[in-house]
């Protein structure tokens, strides 16, 4: 009987270790403000409390691989939105001398999701990554659930297989 008991404590024990360890590892979306095109401030923690799956692609308008994914983007965005309940942020990192070009290109591209100006990188430094193009996914409740550097065509494919997980319609 104590064997048992000795047993029960050890895997009660170990599954609150576990549980704690997870905890500790899940990031949140940090309370980092930023400004959106019409320069009002954003707070980028809000995004993870309004019931939606987000998705962050920071983006430099001199980096071709970073148009190219949310050019991508832009064209599975409406299918997605349906589907899997998400929003698309993209996330200017453009410093203060190319920050100018960052709204007319958005403008001549009709993109339909919000963009926001890290123009000091605060958001980026509050992420810890060093380059772009860089893509963070946030679950419903403003957990960073997915990180990718760098993009090549078709990653929008394992993107939406994140998004299916999330869902609960992937494996």
């Amino acid at each position: 009987m104590k064997l048992l008991q000795y047993l029960f404590f050890t895997l009660v024990l170990g599954a609150a270790v576990v549980s704690s360890v997870n905890a500790q590892n899940t990031r949140q979306l940090p309370s980092v403000e930023v400004a959106n095109l019409d320069g009002k401030k954003v707070n980028v923690k809000d995004y993870g409390s309004n019931g939606k799956i987000s998705v962050f692609s920071f983006w430099a308008t001199w980096c071709a691989p970073c148009k190219k994914e949310l050019v991508n983007l832009a064209e599975v965005y409406d299918e997605w939105k349906e589907a899997y309940n998400v929003e698309i942020i993209a996330v200017s990192t453009d410093d203060q001398r190319t920050v100018a070009k960052v709204k007319p290109y958005v403008n001549g591209q009709a993109w339909e999701f919000d963009v926001l100006l890290d123009t000091n990188e605060d958001l980026k430094r509050a992420l810890n990554f060093q380059t772009v193009p860089y893509t963070i996914v946030a679950d419903m409740n403003g957990n960073i659930i997915y990180e990718h550097s760098g993009y090549v065509e078709g990653d929008e494919l394992e993107l939406e297989k994140v998004l299916q997980k999330l869902n609960g319609q992937g494996e």
